[in-house]
């Protein structure tokens, strides 16, 4: 079973945990998004849906979620759910404390909303009160991502980190030519931390400096990487050689438990390495596909390329990426105006 098999049974299964705890009319709406969405889109319209019915649960219906009915969801009023949306500020699930910003409560919204228009387009409500509701004002988010001399500081962290302890050193002897091989293609391709995570051996072809990467949905493309990315990858795989590994593991990254790598334990490393490149700024792999973007645009000024290889399907959500050119091309031209001119 490949990665992404794995990954999907995983989401499937729980799916089936929620649905177990929600009203039998929530199967139906699963049933009919099943064809056009992903995995990971279902998990998470599944958890925005638990978290919906324990509020209905707990401050609307007064009643146990599995006996919450379609009648019952028929009366709700546009205020119930825009009650909801503050209830979303700061709110406890499963004896744990949660808070949402704007834009975890517009999903919300937004998954609430396919909800009631599945619901309502299957004559199974008499109305769409969802669809009266407005979504929250989102705001601009500072696009964050790496200078080229903090790039430079994080890959010298790679090879020799100055701030670890002894014990952390050791750790790091071990993974550096890992470590230096996943944070360099990250660099070099701005792909997704869910993107290499499953990646296999077997997807390079080091002749072509090219690579097959599955997109979100589940797409394939061929991506291509620069002399830099190669030689890193190449140490990694020499070093790879020299692990025992599992038979039949062919994961491109592997753990120190010399399985395939999780998506958690390279937050922690692409973390740990960023902290002492650039101390003030918080970078997670994502800022790291940010500052691939923008420097791709950089060189080529070309958003639809930038949008191509990055794997957008919107080339609005690429414009994110190259906020910041848009402030040095502002910067750049500050001084060509003049108010005083000599005579």
């Amino acid at each position: 079973m490949s990665f992404y098999e794995k990954r999907d049974l995983k989401n499937m299964q729980k799916i089936g945990q929620y649905l177990s705890k929600l009203p039998d009319f929530c199967y139906d709406f699963f049933t009919g998004i099943e064809n056009n969405s992903s995995t990971l889109t279902r998990v998470n319209y599944a958890m925005d849906l638990f978290i919906f019915f324990d509020y209905l649960e707990k401050f609307v219906q007064r009643k146990p979620k599995m006996e919450i009915t379609l009648q019952d969801l028929d009366n709700l009023q546009s205020r119930n759910i825009e009650n909801y949306l503050s209830y979303l500020s700061y709110y406890e699930i499963n004896d744990k404390m949660m808070k949402n910003t704007e834009r975890g409560k517009a999903r919300k919204l937004a998954s609430i909303r396919s909800f009631f228009k599945y619901l309502f387009d299957h004559d199974m409500l008499s109305s769409n009160v969802a669809s009266k509701v407005k979504t929250p004002k989102l705001h601009n988010k500072e696009i964050i991502r790496l200078e080229t001399d903090e790039v430079e500081r994080m890959l010298d962290a790679v090879a020799s980190p100055t701030s670890f302890s002894q014990r952390q050193k050791t750790y790091n002897k071990n993974t550096q030519e890992r470590d230096n091989a996943i944070v360099t293609l990250f660099l070099g391709t701005g792909i997704r931390i869910s993107e290499l995570v499953g990646l296999n051996v077997e997807d390079f072809d080091f002749s072509q400096n090219a690579f097959k990467v599955t997109r979100k949905g589940g797409n394939q493309t061929i991506l291509y990487f620069s002399g830099e990315v190669k030689d890193a990858l190449l140490v990694w795989l020499e070093k790879r050689k020299t692990i025992k590994l599992q038979e039949g593991e062919n994961a491109m990254f592997v753990s120190l438990q010399n399985k395939r790598i999780c998506v958690r334990a390279v937050e922690n490393l692409v973390k740990k390495f960023a902290k002492e490149g650039s101390p003030l700024k918080k970078i997670s792999p994502h800022k790291l596909r940010s500052t691939f973007g923008t420097n791709l645009y950089r060189e080529t000024k070309d958003i639809y390329i930038v949008a191509d290889v990055l794997g957008h399907k919107d080339v609005n959500t690429t414009k994110k990426h190259y906020a910041a050119i848009s402030e040095d091309m502002r910067k750049s031209v500050a001084g060509k105006v003049k108010i005083h001119h000599l005579d």
